[in-house]
Formats: C-alpha cells, sequence, structure tokens
C-alpha cells in the first residue's frame, strides 16, 4: 500500500512539473522562431531611380517614343517615367523616349514614330522599345538588329494597345495602353522580366557638390518656342520643367512635371536625309553638366554598357536617387552657346 501512495505521489509531481514547464513556454515564446530583424526590414531600390520601393521589381522596362511638338502638349505619362531623354527628331523639333519601370502608368502619349539613336537607348536599358511607325529603312534596322519592339503601326486603333483620341487630330492622337503591353510582349516571344544593373547613385546624407543652378535653359534653336528651362523649387527639392515659357504638366491631372536629375550631354549630331532625320552618337562620350539638388557639376558623359552616365576624372559620379531627365544637345554649337545656366 505504502508503495502504491509513492508511485502515485510520484506521477503527481511528474504531471506538476510537465505542466508549469507548459505555462513558462507559452509565455516566453522561443525566438528562436522569430525572423531576423533584417530580413524583416529589408528594402527593395528601383534600378533605374534608386528609390525603396515595396515588392522587388523583376518587370522589363517599356519604352515609348512620346511626341513633343506643340500640338501634343500636354502630354499625358510622362511624370511617371524612370528616365526621360529628350533629342531632337528632325528640325528643331525635340522627342522623347520615355523608360518605365518602377512606375507604370494607364496611357502614354501621344506615340510617335521611331529613329535610330531611340532604339539603341532602348536596348542600353534593355527595354521594350515601342513607336508608332517609321520610316521604311528604320523599320529594317529594328528588324535586322534584333529589337525587341511594338509598332503602333500594326495596332492603329485597335483599343487594346492603341487608343486614337478624338480631342486631338492625327498623327498627335495615339495614346499607348500600358496594361496590354506586357501581353503583347510575350505574344510576340519576347522575355518581360528581367534582372537589370542599378544607374550610379549617391548614397544617403552625401553632399552635392557644384555650382548654384537656380533654373537651367536649353536652346534647341533660336525660336522662343523651342526653349527648354527647368526651374528649381527649394521646397520640394526637384526641377519644374517648362517649354516655350509654358510649364510641363500632365494633360489629366495638370500635376507638373518634375525630376531630381537634369543630365545635359554633348555630341555629334548629323543630319542624314531631306526629310531632316538625324544620326546621333550615343557611344563616344564628351562633354557633360549634371543639375541636381539645386546645383550643378561641369562633368563628362560616357556609355557604359548601354547607360548615359555621368563621369569626372574617369570616376563614375551618382544621380541623386528620383528621377533623370537627360537632355542631349548637339555640339555645333554646343552647350557654351546653347546651355545657360542661372544662379
Amino acid at each position: 500500500m505504502k508503495r502504491k501512495y509513492a508511485i502515485l505521489v510520484l506521477l503527481m509531481v511528474v504531471l506538476l512539473t510537465a505542466c508549469s514547464k507548459n505555462k513558462v513556454e507559452e509565455s516566453e515564446p522561443d525566438e528562436s522562431n522569430e525572423p531576423e530583424q533584417s530580413e524583416e526590414t529589408a528594402t527593395n531600390i528601383a534600378p533605374l531611380t534608386g528609390l525603396p520601393v515595396e515588392g522587388e521589381i523583376t518587370n522589363r522596362p517599356i519604352s515609348v517614343m512620346v511626341n513633343n511638338q506643340i500640338q501634343a502638349r500636354p502630354q499625358t505619362g510622362l511624370s511617371n517615367a524612370d528616365i526621360v531623354f529628350e533629342i531632337l527628331s528632325e528640325a528643331s523639333i525635340t522627342r522623347f523616349l520615355a523608360i518605365y519601370q518602377s512606375d507604370l502608368p494607364e496611357v502614354v502619349g501621344p506615340v510617335r514614330s521611331a529613329r535610330e539613336y531611340y532604339f539603341e537607348l532602348a536596348q542600353g536599358y534593355d527595354a521594350i522599345y515601342i513607336h508608332h511607325g517609321a520610316a521604311k529603312f528604320v523599320s529594317q534596322m529594328i528588324k535586322d538588329r534584333g529589337i525587341d519592339y511594338i509598332d503602333g503601326g500594326f495596332h492603329d486603333n485597335d483599343g487594346v494597345l492603341f487608343k486614337r483620341e478624338s480631342f486631338r487630330k492625327a498623327p498627335h492622337n495615339s495614346y499607348l495602353q500600358m496594361k496590354a503591353v506586357y501581353d503583347e510582349a510575350e505574344a510576340e516571344g519576347y522575355t518581360i522580366n528581367t534582372d537589370i544593373a542599378p544607374l550610379p547613385f549617391v548614397a544617403e546624407g552625401e553632399e552635392i557638390s557644384g555650382e548654384a543652378a537656380a533654373s537651367v535653359e536649353i536652346a534647341y534653336s533660336n525660336a522662343a518656342g523651342d526653349l527648354v528651362e527647368y526651374r528649381y523649387d527649394e521646397t520640394l527639392e526637384k526641377y519644374t520643367r517648362y517649354m516655350g515659357g509654358e510649364q510641363f504638366i500632365e494633360l489629366d491631372t495638370e500635376e507638373p512635371i518634375l525630376t531630381d536629375n537634369i543630365f545635359i550631354v554633348e555630341t555629334e549630331h548629323e543630319v542624314i536625309d531631306d526629310e531632316g532625320r538625324r544620326a546621333v552618337d550615343i557611344t563616344s562620350g564628351g562633354n557633360a553638366l549634371l543639375i541636381r539638388k539645386g546645383k550643378v557639376e561641369t562633368l563628362e558623359w560616357k556609355n557604359e554598357n548601354g547607360y548615359i552616365i555621368p563621369v569626372k576624372d574617369g570616376e563614375t559620379v551618382g544621380f541623386t536617387p528620383g528621377k533623370t531627365w537627360i537632355n542631349i544637345v548637339p555640339t555645333s554649337p554646343g552647350m557654351d552657346q546653347s546651355v545657360q545656366i542661372n544662379n
């Protein structure tokens, strides 16, 4: 009897010890199962803006030829572009190559025809090249060089990829429907995911060098209507774009077009036909101005693996994280005569 009683007491002690242990485990969870702080707070950075974004960016960039004739202004979707190139197309008319990856608008346009140096730039940024029409010899170049492209001429006003708007007249009324681009690209057999190298950006807190630049003027001709201007907003720490004295805005929202970087590069231009089309050298490098945070720095530019980037004494100079507009100007008359910095 005593032996049975002793065994019963022993069982009760074991049960009480186990219960006590379970309560401790419930009140003090095992920290080894918690995610590491670095994983929890990891931030994804957009490769073409240097800005933090939600989720990993793996979508391939989309580049669009955007009309800049006065009949096409204000445009749609320019404020969403990570990078915008502005280059002369013919005569004193400039055209944009807008590159999108981190922020895809629903609509972009008006869309215009292709040029060789624009699709070369698109290829350098591994972007799908979207245009509406092209001269026969340019279309042949695109095919011969294996450019991944979508031509609005084959989708004119189909309501899926391109839509002709009634409030403007052709050829200034063709608008890209961005949501359909990746589906069409896949149908064409193009890759729609990529892992592109990031642009160079300054580190957080790094001091920006240079002289004061309250505004920047770029004259693509002697006509007042062709004068491009960027004005610095000290509150936003960004530049607002103007052309011909008119502020650039989004068509639907009337929000101003802003940029964090203005990169002006000088290179050779050559007229190649009776229509005034040009060949533009985007590979050799040359003189450049980088404007950021209200300051301008005299540098050089180079084409590094397809990217147009600033350099000084052979060393890469970083952009400020944010949007970038790259203005390409001819060596004749050159930046000394066509660019004015006001402090």
